[in-house]
């Protein structure tokens, strides 16, 4: 057996395997034997069946077979031992008047090379890395949000301005009937909340959803309708009131604290805030991660520039789809799925010339942590290190998880590298400004 590479260009190549008969014939053979051996065929006494007849039925089969498990296995060690950075597979080139009754084969694979590049990132312009902070107004929110949802809700008579009015919204016209809870928090503007006012249970009150609440997902929320049809939807509703109640704010009490955090946790209404500000602040934390993620993929694509293969490319998506396309369907999903090829080598390259892989031990160290995570959640003590050991190899069983972890670890090792080695500047924002800025 002989193999060969033509080098076509910097990215593109062709290997030529050349399998001789002596390759294959001792195998063939050996086959064919076992075959006689076992052959059931009418006329003939097991074991009996002579070898031209056997050659006769299976030869072809057993020959094809056989060369092309040697070529698979004489094309993929070359491919290994001279270290070819391939993309996709190779292709085997159709070649005319192939001949299997020939004993001597030669066969070409078309092969599409990885480029060579360096990336960069130190880049004339700092990348944004952002620190949202929990504001005042955010930590005052959450604590009203907090004593509404541990307080107590108080019968009324009459609707006042800080009153919670069930009832139910009704306009045959537009099969508008739904029945709901308003604060009037959500109601916009005097004209709205004066009807409102005063008002008593079994009332039915005539409004026009054009200008009624402060936000369009209050209308989805109270008519029970689309955000479309919300957004410009300009008709009156009758509002029938069921019931009257006032929220009753929980005290900031140690009660309070108790119940949020466990006994003796929080002692003071500052502790409360600082730990509400700190929760959020985690939570922040995450989003802006993500964000300074997507933003170095950004640089780094706009940044690293190299060619590709193109053409094999959108040859081998020919050749591999689970359904037949043509050349034009074939360029438009190689244009679909470009970026994420180049981010791929790009990504590669960094995990790989740094040396950032991913080892079994921190995958242990990973699931124990997810294991006590998840059992903190539900208010229950980590378990004993053996036990702890056996859930988290049951866990590491299954090849599903392994790599849905190795995932989040490979993202958090790259996130530390951008960190420590990327041009950053840091701005410190509040949620909501980050919001604006990253979203618009």
């Amino acid at each position: 057996m002989n193999i060969s590479k033509e080098q076509l260009d910097d990215l593109n190549a062709v290997i030529t395997v050349d399998i001789n008969k002596k390759d294959y014939s001792d195998k063939v053979d050996k086959i064919l034997k076992d075959y006689r051996k076992n052959a059931n065929i009418p006329g003939f006494r097991k074991g009996h069946v002579p070898m031209g007849l056997v050659k006769k039925q299976y030869g072809k089969a057993v020959l094809v077979d056989e060369v092309n498990k040697l070529l698979q296995d004489a094309l993929n060690k070359y491919l290994t031992e001279e270290k070819l950075d391939v993309l996709g597979n190779p292709l085997p080139k159709e070649k005319e008047g192939f001949d299997w009754d020939a004993d001597n084969y030669s066969f070409e694979f078309e092969l599409g090379l990885a480029p060579k590049f360096e990336v960069d990132l130190k880049s004339k312009k700092a990348i944004t890395q952002y620190k949202i902070v929990a504001s005042d107004e955010m930590i005052e929110n959450q604590l009203k949000t907090i004593q509404k949802q541990y307080g107590k809700l108080i019968s009324q008579e009459a609707v006042d301005k800080d009153s919670l009015v069930r009832g139910t919204f009704t306009n045959e016209a537009e099969d508008i009937e739904n029945e709901t809870t308003v604060s009037l928090d959500a109601i916009k503007g005097k004209k709205n909340i004066d009807k409102f006012v005063g008002a008593k249970v079994g009332d039915t009150l005539t409004l026009k959803t054009k200008g009624l609440f402060n936000e369009d997902k209050d209308v989805m929320a109270a008519l029970k309708i689309e955000e479309d049809k919300a957004k410009d939807l300009d008709v009156e509703v009758e509002f029938t009131i069921a019931e009257i109640n006032k929220q009753e704010l929980a005290d900031l009490d140690q009660e309070l604290f108790d119940k949020l955090y466990g006994p003796g946790n929080i002692k003071t209404v500052t502790e409360l805030k600082e730990r509400i500000k700190e929760d959020a602040e985690k939570q922040f934390s995450q989003q802006a991660d993500q964000q300074l993620l997507n933003d170095i993929t950004e640089h780094l694509l706009e940044n690293t520039k190299f060619e590709l293969p193109v053409d094999f490319l959108q040859k081998w998506i020919r050749a591999t789809g689970e359904e037949e396309l043509t050349e034009d369907q074939a360029k438009d999903e190689y244009e679909k799925s470009e970026k994420g090829l180049r981010y791929q080598l790009i990504e590669g390259k960094i995990i790989n010339d740094n040396n950032l892989q991913v080892t079994f031990e921190e995958l242990k160290d990973f699931a124990k942590d997810l294991i006590k995570r998840q059992m903190a959640q539900f208010g229950q003590n980590a378990p004993e290190d053996k036990e702890l050991e056996d859930i988290a190899a049951r866990i590491l069983s299954n090849q599903d998880e392994v790599k849905r972890m190795s995932e989040q670890l490979m993202s958090q090792k790259l996130l530390d590298f951008y960190k420590e080695n990327a041009k950053l500047k840091t701005k410190e924002v509040t949620f909501d400004e980050f919001v604006k800025e990253v979203y618009k």
